[in-house]
């Protein structure tokens, strides 16, 4: 995975116009379960949901959804991906 060149891909996210909200419950329980699956509704038709997977996980980014993954989920990617990272440099 290499960093975007760009941020241009956020001009064709889905989520743009969205209340950013949406993306970042206070929470994960409660009314932030509801948040969290509008969130990800929108991410599943988003034509540069790879891009913002990317973004997020090259830039740490710990709150919110990003990419379609919740914080859980892109904890874990990333943990793979960062140790997939130190394999290939070794």
């Amino acid at each position: 995975m290499k960093a975007p060149a760009t941020r241009e891909w956020q001009e064709f996210a889905a989520c743009r116009g969205a209340d950013p909200d949406i993306f970042f419950p206070l929470g994960t329980t409660g009314p932030a379960v509801e948040q969290i699956v509008k969130a990800k509704e929108i991410c599943a038709s988003c034509p540069v949901q790879e891009e913002c997977l990317e973004y997020s996980l090259l830039t740490n980014q710990e709150a919110g959804v990003w990419g379609g993954f919740d914080e859980d989920e892109r904890r874990r990617i990333r943990k793979r991906w960062l140790a997939e990272r130190r394999r290939q440099a070794s």
